[in-house]
């Protein structure tokens, strides 16, 4: 008996005459991608690991049947429209209160802010990357539903102040450093919970939540600063344009990210465990710095002199905090895989050498170095992905959260990784 290319047992007879094994034709994926070196030589494996990985034996796990996503489809569907909707009431009021001018001058300069945001999620997403759709819809919140909860508080708010008779300085105050942080955290951290309930099932920790903060925050931020771009663009001053757009796009364009990574980062951590009820309590927990933060933000500047001195002593050592803490839940990310994928090389389903591969940085890029070599990005790209998503959907078994469909998405990823592997090792056309 020898494995085939699948990782599955099957008779000697069965295999071509003069062709080597599956097991010779594993890719070294740690050597250099010059081509020098292919293949490297596997240990045959013991007795038992052949008897659990034959056709004949028992499945790894016994799946139960794929539940109907049609449900999830159709919300999916009104959800998206909705959001639609939303985004339409946010354009008109954009357009009506800064002309068609402000909007658009106001909105390719919120682009950079935009960019920065993105490519710092890009950063934090990479190990793992979550459904685009997903991403889109949190992008969406933040851009459209958050703003508008924003915009129609604080109508309601500066009625009341007027009814107070508060001074001008005082409303602005208690508008910056009161109402904006629990009124826009809310509605910011109101788009996780709901993706938490949503999409539990690529929900699998900090950095999840912080990937989806990040992407509602940079919405948020995005409408904020096309708000705020355009309104100096058409106010009595249009000169200061380029200051503002170089402190909020500029100098402080993660603010609005690293409140909301409070929240995030609390439901993520509600993910882990079972049961739904965690996650509303982590959403009260997060938003509690989230607002503080978002306060001591907004409110130090109303008693600061020297804003650039302010900036470099106390925002930039914050953001360096913040990039810190992020890493080390990136390390955990890894340390999971590895974990995780070293159970399933346990009874055959892996290389060891692919799990090193799978759970280093490192190993990564040397392994898509060689695919593009060899001209298997596709494939490998698929291993790594699948590979990953198969550990955490591991991760939720252990954590008792397989009533989130952990074991149907572990047997149909276990087929798609030994699918990918088999395109890695057959000799390309």
């Amino acid at each position: 008996m020898v494995r085939d290319a699948r990782g599955y047992s099957v008779p000697m007879s069965e295999q071509h005459a003069g062709q080597p094994t599956a097991a010779s034709q594993i890719p070294d994926y740690s050597a250099t991608a010059t081509g020098a070196i292919d293949t490297v030589i596997a240990a045959t494996p013991p007795d038992d690991v052949r008897l659990e990985t034959a056709p004949s034996a028992q499945p790894l796990v016994t799946a139960p049947a794929p539940r109907s996503r049609i449900g999830l489809v159709i919300a999916a569907i009104v959800g998206f429209i909705l959001l639609a909707l939303v985004m339409l009431v946010v354009l008109a009021y954009l357009f009506v209160g800064l002309g068609a001018a402000g909007v658009i001058i106001g909105g390719v300069l919120a682009l950079v802010p935009l960019g920065i945001v993105f490519w710092g999620i890009r950063w934090i997403d990479r190990w793992e990357p979550e459904p685009r759709g997903a991403l889109v819809f949190a992008f969406l919140w933040g851009a459209g539903v958050s703003v508008l909860i924003a915009l129609a508080v604080d109508a309601e708010v500066q009625n009341l102040i007027a009814s107070f008779g508060l001074s001008a300085t005082g409303a602005e105050f208690f508008g910056a450093a009161i109402q904006a942080p629990i009124v826009e955290e809310v509605g910011k951290g109101l788009g996780v919970l709901l993706l938490f309930f949503a999409v539990r099932r690529h929900f699998d920790g900090p950095v999840d939540g912080i990937v989806y903060s990040a992407w509602v925050a940079g919405g948020f931020a995005f409408t904020e600063n096309i708000l705020y771009f355009g309104s100096q663009l058409v106010s009595s001053d249009p000169g200061s344009t380029l200051e503002v757009f170089f402190i909020r796009g500029l100098m402080s364009p993660f603010a609005h990210v690293m409140f909301t990574a409070f929240i995030g980062a609390a439901i993520g951590w509600a993910a882990t465990k079972p049961g739904r009820l965690r996650g509303v309590v982590a959403f009260l927990v997060g938003l509690i710095p989230a607002v503080l933060l978002h306060a001591f933000w907004n409110g130090v500047l109303f008693f600061v002199t020297d804003f650039y001195g302010y900036y470099l002593l106390v925002q930039v050592p914050m953001f360096l905090i913040a990039v810190w803490l992020v890493n080390l839940l990136r390390q955990q990310e890894r340390r999971i895989t590895h974990a995780r994928l070293s159970e399933y090389a346990a009874v055959g389903w892996f290389h060891p050498q692919e799990v090193d591969m799978l759970s280093t940085s490192a190993g990564r890029r040397t392994a898509k170095q060689w695919a593009r070599v060899n001209g298997k990005s596709a494939a490998m790209e698929t291993f790594i992905r699948d590979a990953t998503r198969l550990a955490y959907a591991r991760q939720r078994i252990l954590g008792d959260r397989d009533t989130i469909g952990a074991q149907a998405d572990e047997s149909v990823l276990l087929h798609s990784v030994a699918a990918a592997r088999h395109a890695l090792r057959t000799p390309s056309a």
